[in-house]
């Protein structure tokens, strides 16, 4: 373990007294549990049996939330797989940490979630996903491993690493599935496509079906992947641990990766912690990803670190609180050549604002300029359904063209399909959260500039 100076220790100690005294959320120096962060990729937070779903298998995520603590309103700081994971890493926002288009990483100079930790004593260790692939060196781990696309050797990789270790230090072991990300599996095991929900705004054709069964066999797929590593870690590290399982954004269908709608942005969010967490309970406290660095600080006993955007939501944790966020910030730039299409979102628990920088721009993604198993083939089969369906035309022509500002009413229109940014009746509340954005953007540093060549222009 590093050496600590007296002050630190000083100061740690008066930290974790104080945390204990709050119904011993956070450990002591000395007595530090383990922490294990298990990701998925690109899963939408209403795609598990946890949120509602009927028509898709996920009973190890149910086994957790009977375990622990269910979120019903965690967010991502941005609906793309780089962006998303470097804020949790950091603590900061894409525009403070650099990585604002995908596949892009922090400045070097920040610190990260492992110095953080390391500096606590921890060994902290990635398998899998948990960056984003090329850059997983750069976050200052002690070890990773079987971090490339599509690397699914990395779950059973962690569970021989974790069964073979010796080490006394605390650990933090995050791994990342690669499950639900496409290309999903060739047959949707199980899965009858005629029975399947589509999601509101979506084209109901057989193509789209059959894509849909192949991505609840992925879900299905990421789902064991947690049940493995959540059983190896209680095997291995006992009781005293703490598990948090969480999705990078939603997965990769129209209104939903790459956008800063809900299906985008609102994900999946599980904390379990034996004799420390309360069983079976859900909580509607907001939170971000941002949240995620200095809550894993907290409940391993440090201090809260200071400069980052995050804040711990340790107190709902401990059950001292509903409440954590009363305002959610989004942010998406762009996707290479496949997407540049810059989006900024604030959510508040009743209303949703969306800002389209460059609205003349066409919005596209992998799904329409992609492969067949990106998703352009059912994509063509809505283009195609368009050409006699006024509601299909309507669904393509939503995808591609957007205006400069978008509003919705989440009481009443949950799923986003009717956009009140024209209507006079709220215009009260399009100002407010417009200067809301405005002013936000301004802390940030955020000039909304897009920092890729000129996107084709919308027709």
């Amino acid at each position: 373990m590093r050496a600590i100076s007296p002050l630190y220790r000083r100061a740690a100690a008066f930290a974790a007294m104080t945390m204990l005294a709050g119904a011993g959320a956070a450990a002591a120096p000395g007595s530090r549990p383990h922490l294990v962060v298990i990701l998925s990729d690109d899963h939408s937070l209403l795609d598990s049996t946890v949120y509602g779903a009927t028509d898709v298998r996920t009973p190890n995520m149910a086994r957790l939330a009977a375990a622990g603590l269910t979120f019903d309103r965690a967010f991502v700081a941005s609906p793309s797989c780089a962006p998303s994971r470097a804020a949790l890493l950091t603590g900061l926002m894409p525009a403070r940490n650099g990585a604002e288009i995908n596949h892009s990483k922090p400045r070097a100079e920040l610190k990260k979630l492992p110095a953080f930790l390391q500096a606590l004593g921890y060994e902290v260790v990635a398998f899998g996903k948990v960056s984003h692939y090329q850059h997983t060196a750069d976050y200052g781990f002690d070890h990773f491993a079987h971090d490339k696309f599509h690397e699914h050797a990395a779950i059973p990789a962690a569970v021989e690493w974790l069964r073979a270790r010796r080490s006394s230090r605390p650990l933090c072991l995050l791994v990342g599935s690669n499950w639900p990300h496409v290309p999903w599996p060739e047959q949707g095991a199980g899965y009858d496509p005629a029975k399947l929900r589509l999601p509101a705004g979506h084209v109901d054709t057989a193509e789209t079906r059959a894509m849909r069964a192949k991505y609840y066999a992925a879900v299905e797929r990421m789902d064991a992947d947690l049940g493995t590593i959540y059983d190896a870690a209680r095997s291995v590290l006992g009781e005293d641990t703490f598990f948090l399982h969480s999705s990078d954004h939603g997965a990769q269908w129209p209104f939903a990766k790459w956008n800063c709608y809900e299906a985008g942005i609102r994900t999946p969010l599980i904390a379990v912690w034996p004799g420390r967490i309360a069983a079976g309970r859900r909580t509607d406290a907001m939170v971000s990803w941002i949240d995620f660095l200095p809550t894993l600080v907290e409940v391993a006993g440090g201090p809260a670190p200071a400069g980052i955007d995050g804040r711990s939501f340790a107190p709902v944790l401990r059950g001292e609180t509903s409440r954590h966020r009363d305002r959610i910030f989004t942010t998406h730039s762009s996707d290479g050549k496949m997407n540049r299409y810059p989006i900024r979102s604030v959510r508040t628990a009743e209303w949703k604002y969306l800002r389209n920088l460059l609205p003349d721009v066409r919005f596209t993604t992998h799904i329409d300029l992609g492969k067949p198993v990106d998703g352009a083939g059912y994509f063509a089969s809505w283009v195609e359904a368009g050409r006699t369906s006024p509601a299909a035309a309507a669904a393509v022509a939503r995808y591609h063209v957007r205006p400069a500002e978008e509003l919705y009413d989440l009481r009443r229109d949950p799923h986003e399909q009717h956009n009140l940014a024209a209507d006079p009746r709220h215009a009260a509340q399009l100002a407010s959260l417009r200067a809301e954005v405005d002013a936000w953007m301004a802390a940030q540093g955020d000039t909304g500039r897009l920092p890729v060549p000129a996107p084709v222009r919308a027709p």
